[in-house]
């Protein structure tokens, strides 16, 4: 759900942030940690996207309560992450699949993954290999010119609204 703002946006380097007035951060994290910010809701993306789309299964593989399941599954589907389809009529089932936004959403858990092997778990319980053969890594590189992406390399640009920041 991209949306366009033709406001001005102002360039602010990392340093800057914490110089800024004290008031909530509007910000893409924000927004995303509003639709998969709750263990469940990521858990059931990640079944889906190792090709796990019906509720038992899920719910199976998660280890999430039926009733807790049932709601992320509402917000993602509301949120354009996954669709519900029928596969059956009588009994009338339904299965759950990533839609294109739920589909982007597969580097971050390779990330995330990663990272808890990394950090998080130990020993880590498992490992992700490219279809060359060889362990995945999940690099953060610019994609214009190839250098690594650090805090120190970066910029965020904010919308400028009526507020003087």
């Amino acid at each position: 759900m991209a949306k366009t703002d033709n406001s001005q946006t102002r360039r602010l380097e990392i340093g800057d942030m914490a110089r800024q007035p004290l008031a909530p951060r509007p910000c893409p994290v924000a927004a995303s940690l509003q639709i998969l910010g709750e263990r469940w809701a990521l858990l059931a993306v990640r079944e889906m996207s190792y090709g796990v789309h019906r509720f038992d299964q899920i719910t199976g593989y998660t280890g999430a309560s039926r009733d807790i399941l049932a709601d992320r599954l509402r917000k993602l589907q509301s949120a354009g992450v996954i669709e519900r389809r029928q596969y059956s009529e009588h009994p009338p089932r339904f299965e759950y699949r990533l839609t294109p936004a739920g589909e982007e959403l597969r580097p971050v858990l390779l990330a995330l993954s990663q990272w808890g092997g990394k950090w998080a778990q130990n020993p880590p319980t498992s490992t992700v290999e490219h279809a060359c053969g060889h362990r995945l890594e999940i690099d953060q590189n610019c994609h214009h010119c190839g250098e690594p992406i650090t805090m120190g390399t970066t910029r965020t640009h904010w919308a400028q609204n009526d507020q003087s920041v």
